[in-house]
């Protein structure tokens, strides 16, 4: 049985949803995943060919392992995650704290988009994320892996920093 309260309740609940986006994105959050995508700027593809897949099945692994609970296969709200820009530094070498000229270290990035839409197609909450990683924290510089190390250091900042906003 609905009463004039119930009913008020929800009506101002739609109402708040209409106005307020924040209150659309803290939904956004407590709702269960149902599906990850990850996409990537024709740049990105361009530049890192065959790399990119490293990224995505990095990314994808620790978003799953991350969100854990919160993933349920089927559900109607689809995280999907563009990437719009991976750049690593020249230098990877240990060293100092310093600019990459003085010998120290310096950085990595991969510059993402995580969005949440639901089960039609709207989007409910967008985050823009910037993930850093020292060039030199992927271990060893002389081995001939390094960049996959570090583009994997990259992916996984970014799975935590998406986890932090929608989970």
């Amino acid at each position: 049985m609905i009463t004039r309260r119930h009913f008020l309740a929800s009506s101002l609940g739609a109402a708040a949803l209409a106005v307020l986006p924040g209150v659309s994105s803290a939904l956004a959050q407590a709702a269960p995943i149902g599906s990850i995508k990850i996409e990537f700027a024709p740049t990105v593809t361009h530049a890192w060919g065959a790399n990119i897949a490293i990224v995505r099945s990095e990314l994808e692994r620790t978003l799953v392992d991350l969100l854990g609970p919160s993933l349920q296969r089927g559900a109607g709200t689809r995280l999907v995650v563009n990437i719009s820009s991976v750049w690593l530094a020249s230098y990877a070498g240990g060293g100092g704290g310093g600019k990459p000229s003085d010998g120290g270290a310096s950085n990595d990035y991969l510059e993402s988009i995580a969005t949440l839409y639901d089960r039609s197609g709207r989007e409910l909450a967008s985050y823009p994320i910037l993930s850093t990683e020292l060039s030199g924290g992927a271990g060893a510089w002389y081995l001939p892996d390094v960049d996959q190390r570090r583009l994997r250091a990259l992916a996984r900042n970014n799975a935590y920093w998406i986890k932090r906003y929608v989970g």
